[in-house]
């Protein structure tokens, strides 16, 4: 296949613990997205017969057209990727893998003669192990069942595409996402023995957010998760300093209140005299060892924990700054300096916005993120976010797949290349 062929036809999956980017080259700046999960039918039931339902598990923008009772939710929804890893044995959370992999390279499938599958560059989160590529591999041979969709593919981890999308071949790249977050410091390649995660992202933020929900009185609404996140990203403000923010926000209610409508419904949240919480749910991502979140976790909300995935142990309670400091002081001395010059902030996690009314009191991830450095000592430190943080990796896919060339063979030694599918 041509070289010309491939860069016409190079297709990105970035396959978060939340949202699932995908798309073509050809889509420019901005991907598709959907959440990475899926929704197991019950066949057996009545109407999944009369309605003539065919699918064990539905994906993408169908989803919401088969829930059922908020109860059946939790059996029959499955959101595969939490930590960014799937277990080997875990056949639903594959399975729901394949699937919208399957539904994201058929909406861009062409129907010409001429085309004869897309080469395709998944990234995955820099602690994927080795039976991850391998499994996504498979995957990608047996889409090819009826069609070719996949001609050859490649797998990244997700701290060098938002480098590679950057081109800076030296930075530290900061990765968040829902389901925790990675530090690596990449030197043309990751030092993968400086890499810290950390057992949070987003979601951590949902559970405060529901918390906050239920203190307010709407208790009957934190249990959907979708709706719980929707409210995080619509209210949560980064503060500058918490204390001072919730002396602010409790004597200027006025200024900080919001009341959010939810469109189709007529559900209508407003937190009253629990606004100043809203300085919480920013806090909470960057530090969630401030004393205020002790009564949270008294009352019964989990608090982040340090858990150990395969080779890798995620630090719950360590503040997003020590973990940076920790991951560069893993590196050489020489390189340090560097590292720190260049910390690159991707991911939906980054994207808080600060309304003008309250610029000063909060801040952006990458103001909060440095002042935290400086108060450790950290001088000459440049924190960046990247221009769309949600979409950096699956930009740094596409740029990826266009600049390998098309006859470099997929090498298990450097993970890179491309492994032939059809």
């Amino acid at each position: 296949m041509s070289e010309e062929y491939k860069r016409e036809h190079v297709f990105g999956l970035d396959y978060g613990t939340s949202d699932f980017k995908f798309g073509p080259i050809t889509l420019g700046e901005i991907p598709e997205v959907v959440e990475n999960r899926g929704y197991f039918v019950d066949k057996s039931s009545l109407m999944s017969r009369l309605m003539g339902v065919k699918r064990d598990v539905v994906v993408g923008r169908d989803v919401p057209k088969f829930l059922e009772s908020k109860e059946d939710l939790a059996e029959r929804m499955v959101y595969p990727m939490r930590n960014g890893v799937i277990a080997k044995d875990d056949l639903k959370a594959w399975k729901v893998i394949e699937e919208i992999t399957r539904y994201a390279l058929e909406s861009f499938a062409p129907e010409d003669e001429e085309f004869n599958g897309f080469y395709v560059v998944a990234s995955l989160s820099i602690i994927a192990p080795r039976y991850m590529y391998e499994k996504l591999f498979e995957i990608f041979r047996r889409i090819n069942d009826k069609r070719v969709l996949v001609k050859a593919a490649t797998v990244i981890p997700q701290p060098l595409a938002v480098a590679i999308a950057q081109k800076i071949p030296t930075c530290t790249v900061v990765e968040s996402g829902h389901g925790n977050t990675q530090i690596c410091p990449i030197s043309m390649y990751p030092i993968r023995n400086a890499v810290i995660a950390l057992n949070r992202g987003g979601g951590a933020a949902n559970i405060l957010t529901a918390e906050i929900l239920k203190d307010a009185g709407y208790g009957d609404l934190a249990k959907e998760e979708s709706l719980v996140r929707r409210v995080k990203e619509s209210i949560g403000l980064i503060p500058r300093d918490l204390d001072e923010a919730i002396e602010y926000g409790k004597t200027h209610l006025d200024e900080i209140r919001v009341s959010l409508k939810i469109p189709g419904t007529r559900i209508k949240i407003d937190l009253g005299d629990h606004s100043w919480t809203r300085f919480l749910i920013g806090e909470y991502v960057f530090n969630p060892g401030h004393e205020i979140f002790q009564s949270y976790f008294t009352r019964g909300m989990p608090k982040p924990s340090d858990v150990k995935i395969g080779d890798t142990y995620f630090y719950g309670m360590m503040d997003m700054a020590e973990s940076i400091i920790t991951s560069i002081e893993k590196c050489s001395v020489e390189l340090q300096p560097y590292l720190y010059s260049k910390i690159l902030l991707s991911g939906g996690n980054f994207g808080w916005t600060v309304p003008e009314n309250l610029r000063g009191v909060a801040v952006r991830s990458d103001e909060k993120l440095r002042e935290m450095l400086l108060r450790k000592g950290v001088e000459n430190v440049s924190v960046t976010i990247t221009g769309d943080p949600k979409y950096s990796v699956w930009k740094g896919c596409i740029v990826y797949g266009y600049a390998v060339p098309v006859d470099y063979q997929w090498r298990w030694e450097k993970f890179e290349g491309w492994m032939k599918i059809a």
